[in-house]
């Protein structure tokens, strides 16, 4: 019996038909790829519900694609040309404007298209990116089960957690409580309230009464069956109330197909690989959505460490390699358009980065400490969690200066306990497989008896 059929027995000969639905972002699409493989490998039907820029993935993973019709679709690459006027908007501005337009606005779009999809292809349970909050619709207006997927930290609402986008840590005195207390209220009232509004208005549409308490954020927590939390639990905050719905699953990879990377990974373009001469690894990344200015990190960065004694490798994601190749044409340098960071950090010393999710969690997956420099898109969030459990430094800021980089690389690199407390938090990240445990949740949601 083959591996697909032993786990289909396990659960009873049962095939449960799975929606997935995601943004069209890599850093909420990827981490859900690797799950819905181990599902279709097990042996159910599973169907995705994104925008057009995935229908060949999906098409190569065998995966049946429903495109957006009603939805706009947000892209990492379109938000600036969708929005001209986002990029000149900076701090609570940035985040309220993302919040309306790019999140709550596509609500009942999303809500009305899934509804169409399910007509053609009935489900048995959505797996839905936590960040497009239709949780409630489809819970209530449709009776489905509802699985919510978390790309991102655990955005519920907490007494001892700090507000989202401030990059707090948890208050340690009195003055602290109250000053998170505050940017609390400006985060609900003011930050996001455009976005809470257009929610509640496209809710009301349908007849939906949503509750004044707690944050909107709280929504997709409150309307699921179960949430599948990415990363562990020891890279949150900690928290008075804990959610039994919440599971922490680890570091969530994309799926790979078997054979060859693809051209410009690790190895892959006739080079022969890394060197592997230096007596230390540095990796350096700007992200996927927040790379086209380079001065940000990318080349502070690469100020800061060019003529340490180490290989320097400099993901770009696709945005001025050659130009960087042209500039920084140290030896010790490899700059490249993608890189594959599951091989990388397997010889990595110390990560620089802006702080995505997916990366961070790889990194410290891998046992690598981290050197953190980002505030938009929520990363200061996660680069604060970074710094509470003492596995990488903080610079908390957009644009750090080289010699702030090149002081905490070098503090990382000679002081053991950085490498010691991420290597710990990588046994946590190996206790169980994050795909067989993801897939767990789907399964027994799917497979819940209903009213």
């Amino acid at each position: 019996m083959s591996t697909a059929e032993l786990e289909h027995s396990r659960f009873g000969g049962t095939t449960v038909k799975i929606l997935f639905a995601s943004q069209a972002i890599d850093g909420h699409f990827n981490p859900m790829t690797g799950v819905a493989m181990r599902l279709k490998d097990r042996g159910h039907e599973v169907a995705w519900y994104t925008g057009p820029v995935y229908a060949d993935r999906l098409g190569g993973m065998g995966i049946q694609h429903f495109p957006f019709r009603r939805a706009i679709e947000h892209r990492a690459d379109n938000l600036n040309e969708l929005y001209p006027e986002r990029a000149k908007l900076k701090g609570p501005r940035a985040i309220g404007f993302d919040g309306e337009k790019i999140f709550a606005s596509n609500v009942s779009h999303f809500f009305e298209d899934i509804r169409e999809v399910a007509q053609q292809n009935p489900f048995d349970v959505l797996v839905a990116d936590s960040s497009m909050f239709i949780h409630r619709l489809v819970s209530h207006l449709m009776g489905k089960p509802v699985v919510n997927f978390v790309a991102i930290p655990n955005m519920e609402s907490d007494p001892q957690v700090p507000p989202l986008f401030f990059g707090f840590r948890p208050p340690r005195n009195p003055v602290e409580k109250a000053v998170q207390g505050l940017a609390g209220l400006l985060s609900d009232k003011v930050i996001l309230r455009p976005a809470s509004q257009s929610y509640r208005r496209q809710h009301a549409a349908y007849g939906q009464a949503v509750p004044r308490e707690g944050r909107l954020t709280d929504e997709p927590y409150r309307c699921s069956d179960a949430i599948i939390q990415t990363g562990p639990e020891s890279l949150d905050f900690p928290r008075r109330r804990v959610n039994p719905k919440v599971h922490y699953v680890g570091a969530l990879l994309p799926y790979r197909s078997p054979g060859p990377a693809a051209p410009g990974f690790s190895g892959s373009d006739g080079d022969g690989g890394f060197p592997r001469s230096y007596p230390a690894t540095l990796v350096v990344t700007q992200g996927t959505v927040d790379n086209l200015d380079q001065d940000k990190l990318i080349v502070p960065s690469l100020e800061a460490v060019k003529d340490m004694d180490a290989l320097v490798i400099v993901a770009t994601g696709g945005h001025g390699t050659e130009e960087l190749k042209a500039r920084y044409a140290q030896p010790n340098v490899v700059v490249r358009d993608y890189v594959d960071f599951a091989e990388v950090f397997d010889f990595t010393d110390v990560f620089i980065t802006n702080g995505g999710f997916g990366g961070v969690q790889l990194s410290l997956s891998k046992g690598v400490p981290l050197v953190v420099s980002g505030i938009n898109e929520g990363k200061s969030d996660v680069n604060a969690r970074v710094e509470n459990a003492g596995v990488g430094i903080n610079l908390r800021t957009e644009s750090p200066k080289s010699a702030d980089i090149a002081a905490a690389v070098r503090k990382v690199l000679e002081d053991p306990g950085w490498k010691s407390r991420a290597r710990t938090m990588q046994e946590q990240f190996d206790r169980e497989d994050p795909a067989e445990a993801a897939a767990a949740v789907v399964e027994a949601a799917g497979t819940r008896p209903t009213a």
